[in-house]
């Protein structure tokens, strides 16, 4: 059974495969719908700008899509995503976070490093004079390995000192730069974070989780 697109565009709800949250709703052609199956990763057009769009193509949030459903009238796509990244272009997970009426079941808020991470993501896609972000992004991954490696001493020197204030700042730094390179190296955060949960799942005896911490 395929999509009846005799009519022109259908909607596709795009939702995130882990938390069932709908991330977003956009328009598919026949094109759109075939290079979605084809790349395993989404792909709309826009009733605007009268073109195709590969979700993350220029940002890097990508959705990788996970299964495909389509509704009894063969005019909706529902189309469960891992994302690798917002979904919103104002950096909000889903698009649909203004509330008319009731209350949220899930938050929508950004942890800070998301946050942080899209603003570095914007400095590296549209440089700002005077921005330290784009700055780093200009000199180079070389600079940005070199500053990395600068403030994971500085942390070292805070926390022999026992400052704990100086270790905050510092760590801060190191954090930033980490974001920093990520962006540099086209990596997005939402990997890092899927990587992080996978090991803090992992479960054994004794002797494997020894060697699970002498992994890390």
């Amino acid at each position: 059974m395929k999509p009846d697109f005799s009519k022109g565009l259908i909607p596709a709800v795009i939702v995130d495969d882990q938390t069932d949250d709908v991330l977003m709703l956009a328009y598919m052609d026949e094109t759109a719908y075939e290079r979605t199956l084809e790349t395993k990763e989404t792909w709309f057009y826009s009733r605007s700008r009268k073109e195709y769009w590969h979700k993350g193509a220029t940002s890097g949030n990508r959705q990788l899509v996970k299964s495909v459903q389509l509704d009894c009238d063969q005019d909706t796509l529902l189309i469960r995503v891992d994302p690798l990244g917002p979904a919103c272009h104002t950096g909000e997970k889903s698009c649909f976070f203004h509330s008319i009426e009731g209350e949220q079941t899930r938050s929508s808020e950004q942890t800070i490093y998301a946050r942080l991470m899209n603003e570095i993501q914007e400095r590296k896609t549209e440089p700002v004079a005077g921005s330290y972000t784009t700055y780093l992004f200009e000199k180079g991954t070389d600079k940005i390995a070199k500053k990395l490696i600068e403030e994971a001493g500085e942390v070292i020197i805070a926390a022999k000192n026992q400052d704990k204030d100086e270790i905050v700042n510092e760590c801060s730094d190191l954090l930033y730069h980490c974001l920093v390179i990520l962006a540099d190296q086209g990596v997005p955060l939402e990997e890092v974070e899927a990587e992080l949960e996978k090991r803090s799942h992992k479960k054994g005896n004794a002797k494997k989780e020894r060697t699970e911490i002498e992994n890390w």
